[in-house]
């Protein structure tokens, strides 16, 4: 039985069927590809055509029963399928790989050290094993995979994928739709085309993607992602992570500490788990979310959302009709926009607002029952731009 791949949602559910590692399913009636049976890739890069790399999870499975195979790529619809494991992003980029490479080895490849392969012609396939080696391709749909250390790709047709396993590889695409995976540890991933796909599992990967609907992910440490398109998706799980979006309707996350993420174009998502992570937005309407202690989010924009759960947050909005919210204790909340609201459920946090902004805060009283305080900056002696915070008798004090 042959092994394919496919990706499931945050759950493990498909198309809101739910899945379990080491379980059979049996679908009855019709297998029609793209709408009934279950579907999978053959190729793990080609799993990307239809999930987002950025928040999916991935598994090895098994399809058998009927079976039907798509036309442009290694998609399959099946009527039986077995889920044999879950792999994470790491092991599903050195599958990509080791699949890549055993295709492409019957076309042009190169097993010593320091080869060179290059192809201009459409629809090309590349591989080589050897450390140091270089594979470029101009023409569309081509596929080049390098499992050796520092080996180079580049790619300037359309569809193209790529794929190095070693340390220090670098890769390019400047195509339309390409697809770009690294699993060693520096490696520098660059697509400029629309709608192209980055995922580096390796420790100080760089990505950088100027396409619009670009889609990037590194899980290892210290990694750079850059996008500069709308509505690019970055995800970085590995602590030290930095990422940069630019285009419109962005969306950040990074789950490792001391993470720092900067979104510039409108309605930008940035949410970020780690202690001690820095979230910056600059236009209207963002949302940055920040669930680690001493946390730090900066937002410009008017009508912009912060949230932060950790102790010791620090939240600040200077644009009018903002939202701010911290759970955590000692936090900072400061909002220089008219009309902002601001809420704070941590105890001993600080809060500074401009005209107009509604504050809350939490206290304990001399009883010991927690209540809460809520003022409006402007009224009944609550000035603007001064930092307070709430006493055992419910009062907001200057600091």
């Amino acid at each position: 039985m042959s092994t394919a791949y496919k990706a499931f949602d945050e759950e493990f559910k498909c198309r809101g069927f739910q899945y379990a590692v080491g379980e059979t399913y049996t679908h009855d009636g019709p297998v029609e590809m793209c709408i009934s049976g279950f579907h999978c890739c053959e190729n793990p890069l080609d799993v990307l055509n239809y999930y987002d790399v950025t928040d999916s999870r991935f598994g090895v499975v098994i399809p058998a029963g009927e079976q039907i195979k798509h036309g442009s790529d290694s998609k399959v619809a099946c009527s039986k399928i077995t889920v044999s494991a879950e792999i994470m992003l790491p092991e599903f980029i050195r599958h990509a790989v080791d699949y890549m490479q055993n295709i492409c080895s019957t076309e042009m490849s190169a097993i010593e050290d320091y080869s060179q392969l290059a192809a201009s012609g459409s629809y090309s396939q590349l591989a080589a094993s050897g450390s140091h080696s270089q594979l470029a391709a101009s023409g569309s749909y081509s596929q080049l995979a390098a499992s050796g250390d520092s080996s180079q790709l580049a790619a300037s047709g359309s569809f193209s994928k790529l794929a190095a396993s070693g340390d220090s590889s670098q890769l390019a695409a400047s195509g339309s739709y390409s697809q770009l995976a690294a699993s060693g540890p520096y490696s520098q991933l660059a697509a400029s085309g629309y709608s192209s796909q980055l995922a580096a599992s390796g420790s100080y990967s760089q990505l950088a993607a100027s396409g619009p609907y670009s889609q990037l992910a590194a899980s290892g440490y210290s990694s750079q992602l850059a996008a500069s398109g709308s509505y690019s998706q970055l995800a970085a799980s590995g602590p030290y992570s930095q990422l940069a979006a630019s285009g419109s309707y962005s969306k950040l996350a990074a789950s490792g500490s001391y993470s720092q993420l900067a979104a510039s174009g409108s309605y930008s998502k940035l949410a970020a788990s780690g202690s001690y992570s820095q979230l910056a937005a600059s236009e209207d309407s963002s949302k940055l979310a920040a669930s680690g202690y001493s946390s730090q989010l900066a937002a410009s924009g008017s009508c912009s959302k912060l949230a932060a759960s950790g102790s010791y947050s620090q939240l600040a909005a200077s644009g009018y009709s903002s939202q701010l919210a911290a759970s955590g204790s000692f936090s900072q909340l400061a909002a220089s926009g008219k009309r902002s609201i601001i809420a704070a459920a941590g105890i001993c946090s600080k809060i500074r607002g401009a005209d107009g902004t509604a504050i809350a805060a939490p206290y304990k009283d001399s009883s010991g029952q927690y209540r809460f305080a809520t003022g409006v900056i402007g009224e009944k002696g609550l000035r603007t731009d001064t930092w307070y915070h709430v006493d055992d008798a419910g009062n907001f004090v200057e600091e």
